[in-house]
């Protein structure tokens, strides 16, 4: 029999398996975890005293070995994906039962479609792209919206005069394609414009050469990677490195054009089946304590990716911490919780929002199993009762000092 730690973190492990187990795998999930995100208290740290000492003991006595799970991620390893690797340094996943594989994405790999081939166990994805691939006939349900805000930018210098998506108008606007291209649109069309005539739409590489070689006007590009990336160039002009006020950015959130990004999928058709259903609520449950466990500690989860062998560097992996955490906190209805306005926000620009071929994202109403809170409201009860924050009312960003090339 392995022995639990009984940190205050490791308390957790009392997780609320049973009941889930008892819950509809896939409804709709309309309703907020406002009433259990309620008594959370401001303080992020973990309670001192334990609370659940015999659901622990029970989870000893059910622990006698882990059970295998993959996790796809998107990209490769990087601060975006932090909560994922914290919950396995710190042993959270171990303390839920859990052996976690990470699996690296990269520029071929799909993660929807590696769990719906039934490769990985849980991936992460874009809401619109896993409800492009749902549409085709993959059958994952998202149940955990770790990002509750957009990070999609577009960026320009500043004497472009490129403040709103109405001044798109005659610039060459870059964008990455790959189903990355849908708010650049969106926002296009809701200024009035016509994407075939009134803007010149340029292919973009994923970095920002094009746009600091005056190739494009502006770029695309988020708020934890690609605008660091400019930030961490030397102005040739200066010889110093850029400054914000340098450029302008458009945000998509602003805009009114956000789409739900980096959320936790899982295959529908396995939760049908109990098991599966207890270990996708310890796996919920422990990566939402890595989310916050790095919203309280960016430096060391930042040096936690770097550990396990990201290529970019120190102050670029601290940015990208940093601004990865503001797209998730405040998280008002609790950590991993579907805001509902904003799903269908995302639903409808992907129902609406055509590209220069007229397709759109998605051409009907994503089925009801296409999302679920059931595990996220449920983690969040138990880490509230834990004595963890799962609001990050508090949250206040760090400042980061880039250096030239991110290192």
């Amino acid at each position: 029999m392995r022995a639990i730690a009984r940190s205050p973190w490791a308390r957790v492990a009392g997780l609320v398996a049973v009941g889930a187990m008892a819950l509809t795998a896939c409804s709709s999930g309309d309703s907020t975890s406002s009433e259990s995100s309620a008594a959370a208290e401001p303080s992020t740290a973990a309670s001192s005293e334990p609370s659940a000492m015999a659901s622990e003991e029970a989870m000893a006595s059910e622990c006698a070995e882990l059970t295998p799970v993959s996790l796809q991620l998107q990209w490769f390893v990087q601060a975006q994906f932090a909560g994922y690797y914290a919950a396995k340094d710190k042993g959270y996943y171990e303390n839920q039962c859990l052996d976690v594989t990470i699996l690296e994405g990269g520029v071929d790999i799909v993660p929807q479609t590696v769990l719906a081939q039934g490769s990985a166990d849980y991936a992460i994805s874009w809401v619109p792209k896993a409800l492009a691939s749902r549409e085709q006939g993959a059958l994952i349900t998202n149940v955990a919206q770790v990002f509750q805000r957009s990070g999609t930018l577009q960026v320009s210098f500043a004497e472009k005069n490129i403040t709103t998506a109405a001044d798109f108008k005659g610039k060459k606007i870059g964008n990455w394609g790959f189903g990355n291209e849908y708010e650049v649109f969106a926002a296009i069309t809701k200024a009035g414009l016509d994407p075939a005539a009134d803007v010149e739409l340029v292919g973009q590489q994923f970095d920002m050469q094009a746009l600091l070689n005056g190739e494009i006007d502006a770029a695309e590009a988020m708020t934890y990677n690609e605008y660091a990336q400019v930030l961490e160039a030397v102005n040739p002009d200066t010889g110093e490195l850029y400054q914000p006020e340098d450029f302008n950015v458009v945000n998509y959130n602003d805009e009114g054009v956000a789409m739900y990004q980096d959320a936790i999928w899982a295959s529908e058709e396995r939760l049908a089946d109990p098991a599966y259903q207890d270990t996708t609520q310890r796996f919920v449950t422990a990566s939402l304590m890595g989310w916050i466990y790095c919203r309280d500690n960016a430096q060391e989860c930042a040096d936690i990716i770097t550990a396990n062998g990201s290529k970019l560097g120190a102050s670029h992996q601290l940015w990208m911490m940093n601004e990865v955490n503001k797209l998730i906190w405040p998280s008002p209805a609790g950590v991993g919780v579907i805001d509902t306005a904003l799903w269908e926000q995302t639903v409808n620009v992907a129902l609406n929002t055509k590209n220069l071929e007229g397709a759109t994202v998605i051409t009907g109403e994503p089925a009801a199993e296409s999302y679920t809170n059931q595990y996220a409201e449920a983690a969040n009860a138990t880490l509230t009762d834990e004595g963890l924050n799962t609001t990050g009312d508090a949250f206040a960003p760090i400042t980061v000092t880039l250096n030239e090339g991110g290192n």
